[in-house]
């Protein structure tokens, strides 16, 4: 029999070491090799490197041999990947790529006509550039928003928002429901820190304490304060104040969240149309009396708001002369409107950018125009056509083109045949050879209307849809004069045109004015409000409120007198927070007095007078350091806390806790900047070796700011 090898090999230790079934079975695993494997793997000669194996770092971990092994080995790489992408989609940098790519993909939405908004500017590019047009399907350009890949963004953008409120709801809801963090061993290591002697008891001053930080609206942990009757040496109160920070931070997210749902909520049940209507005419809000119309996809057209209503009048007022000659004043539309089982008709107005709300839908007033009113007799004597017809304006003048179609014409054989009527509505006619017919200003002050005439097949039974306001001229013959030139002719109102070969005759009766409404009924407008102003709050107060934290600590010396310390800690940096430690200081004397210490006689008298103190820089330095002690009688300055050689390493740069020499605490900064100098016999700070082998926050020790300082 040949020697089999052993799977497994003793090792140094005395461990069993993978052998070359073991070595096989790992280069099956993509995950990193611990250090025995990649020992053992260089001893064997298999490889000298000591390297991972290829596809090392994945989730799938080991991969046993066999199927199961294998299906196993699937499903960790696919939970590991799965998790790994969605942590990476709830990060802040993946949330700011998708906010700025969603702004980037309106950008074709600005530029490109769409569909459902500007049909007609759409087709006239399809036309006009069929090869770009193409390129513009195939990336979706004319439908962005209801594209495939704005709808991408827009959705994972949406996820990323969720997984990121979640945990951070959750946590803050931790913090809610926690205490401060206790006051660390070195609060003379904070970036603000004042402390002075006092008289009063530590309980009374910590009381007090409490007391204060709990009006300034702090939340306060007393629970290191010594009972009442209790013989202990001393004790602390922690605060914490701007939670709402967080708060706010929360409520942006969830704005946003508000704000994403509402324009889907919008996009999806939304209604709009247009309609024109000229003054003495209707509109009943049906689907079949739009001129155009576009919804949502989950919108039903049985939910239009009912309503029908009457245009009475139209107002227009322009301004006549200066430099803003011909420009609008005012447009007004006065129309009387019925509800579903109304029998009276209500009056009502609608502006420019005032809508009239009629239920759950909005009247907008877009624009307006004019129509002019003509009559046709045909070859045979008959009425073919009479009334008005819309011409649209082509400028600020309001210059206008239209057609007049009529379909019942008889022709002076008796045969039928079409007729149609294209040109110009000038309401101030002018006419120079640049520009021919056209109009000076806005208001009908001399109004004619330009016409040439055909005959032939409109090609209205072809079924294709035709624009009413062109013409089709490819089975139109012109009507011409003696000349043989195309016939033209300008008409004012009540004039007549005598067509050639009796054919009839076309009045130009007059014109009406029209005005075109938009009928708009959206979901979610209300919430899309409230998420706008709670983003806006939310930031606001994420931006302005600084999170900050206070700690009191009071204990009792060895000759009796309670030493009180205060230090605060802000979250980033701000000139606020020590300002608001001396503010507190000063509020807490009147409980905890500073005690004067033997030679505080000699800096009162150092100090000037009241009416002397004339100069409104304050005392200089050299006085301010007159004013302190020349010796300190607890013995030599070396033997001192925080003094000697080794001084800087104890203490922060900058000036000691101090007072005034006022009785009043001062306090320093992280920049060595204080409120006052030290005051006569003041309190020093403990030295680092005071409490040997007692746990101190590192970031704390290192005079940086730290999140969460414990004791």
């Amino acid at each position: 029999m040949s020697e089999q090898s052993d799977p497994t090999s003793a090792g140094p230790d005395g461990r069993d070491e993978p052998g070359e079934a073991g070595d096989d079975a790992s280069r099956l695993s993509t995950a990193p090799r611990t250090d025995a494997e990649r020992e053992a793997a260089a001893r064997r000669g298999s490889d000298p490197a000591g390297g991972d194996p290829a596809g090392a770092g994945s989730f799938g971990g080991i991969r046993e041999p066999g199927l199961g092994g294998g299906l196993a080995w699937t499903w960790r790489e696919a939970v590991g990947w799965a998790r790994w992408i969605w942590r990476q989609l709830t990060s802040m940098r993946v949330a700011l790529i998708l906010l700025f790519l969603l702004a980037l993909a309106t950008v074709p939405g600005s530029l490109i006509p769409q569909e459902n908004a500007s049909p007609v500017a759409a087709a006239e590019l399809r036309e006009g550039n069929p090869t770009l047009a193409s390129v513009y399907d195939r990336l979706q350009l004319f439908d962005v928003y209801s594209s495939v890949w704005f709808s991408a963004i827009y959705l994972l953008l949406f996820a990323s928002l969720i997984g990121c409120i979640l945990p951070r709801a959750w946590q803050f809801v931790g913090q809610l429901r926690g205490r401060p963090p206790r006051a660390p061993r070195r609060l003379d290591r904070m970036p603000a820190y004042t402390t002075w002697r006092t008289e009063a008891a530590p309980r009374d001053a910590l009381v007090e304490a409490e007391r204060l930080l709990g009006r300034s609206r702090f939340r306060v942990d007393g629970s290191a304060v010594p009972a009442a009757g209790a013989h202990a040496t001393g004790g602390s109160v922690a605060a914490e104040k701007g939670y709402l920070r967080e708060a706010g931070n929360l409520v942006f997210h969830v704005a946003l969240v508000v704000m994403l749902i509402a324009f889907a909520a919008g996009a999806l049940f939304r209604s709009e149309g247009g309609k024109l209507v000229t003054v003495g005419s209707g509109f009943t809000n049906t689907l079949t009396q739009y001129d155009d119309f576009s919804s949502g996809t989950l919108f039903d057209v049985d939910d239009l708001e009912r309503f029908t209503f009457d245009l009475d009048e139209f107002h227009a007022d322009f301004v006549r002369e200066g430099p803003d000659l011909g420009s609008a004043r005012d447009f007004r539309a006065d129309i009387t409107y019925w509800r579903d089982g109304d029998t009276e008709g209500t009056e009502a107005s609608v502006r420019v950018n005032h809508p009239l709300h009629i239920g759950d839908a909005k009247v907008y007033l877009l624009g307006h125009g004019f129509a002019p009113r003509v009559t046709l007799v045909d070859g045979q004597g008959e009425v073919a056509f009479s009334g008005p017809v819309p011409f649209i304006p082509q400028d600020n003048a309001l210059s206008s083109t239209g057609v007049v179609k009529v379909t019942d014409y008889v022709g002076p054989d008796g045969e039928p045949d079409q007729m149609a009527f294209q040109g110009f509505f000038n309401p101030t006619f002018a006419l120079t050879a640049e520009r021919g017919p056209h109009s000076t200003f806005p208001d009908p002050d001399f109004p004619a209307l330009t016409l040439n005439a055909y005959h032939g097949n409109l090609g209205l039974d072809s079924g294709i849809p035709q624009n009413v306001y062109q013409l089709d001229t490819r089975y139109m013959e012109q009507l011409t004069d003696e000349d043989d030139e195309p016939l033209r002719i300008n008409l004012l109102p009540g004039e007549e045109w005598e067509l050639p070969d009796d054919r009839g005759t076309l009045t130009f009766e007059g014109f009406d004015r029209w005005a075109t409404f938009q009928v708009s009924s959206s979901a979610g407008n209300g919430w899309a409000l409230v998420g706008a102003v709670g983003a806006v709050a939310g930031l606001a107060a994420s931006l302005l409120i600084q999170r900050r934290r206070v700690w009191v600590r009071a204990t009792a010396g060895a000759d009796g007198v309670t030493v009180v310390e205060m230090a605060s800690l802000g979250r980033s940096e701000s000139a606020r927070v020590p300002e608001e430690l001396a503010e507190l200081a000063m509020a807490l004397q009147p409980a905890a007095p500073m005690l004067h210490e033997p030679g505080d006689d000699r800096a009162e008298d150092d100090r000037p007078d009241d009416e002397d103190t004339a100069d409104e820089d304050g005392p200089d330095d050299e006085d301010t350091a007159d004013a302190a002690p020349d010796e300190d009688p607890t013995g030599p300055a070396d033997d001192r806390p925080g003094t000697g050689p080794d001084a800087a390493k104890d203490r922060d740069p900058g000036p000691v806790p101090s007072g005034d020499g006022e009785g009043r605490p001062g306090t320093r900064s992280a920049s060595g900047t204080g409120t006052a100098g030290p005051p006569p016999g003041g309190a020093a700070a403990a030295p680092d070796d005071a409490t040997p082998g007692t746990a101190t926050d590192p970031e704390a020790a290192s005079g940086s700011r730290s999140e969460d300082v414990k004791e």
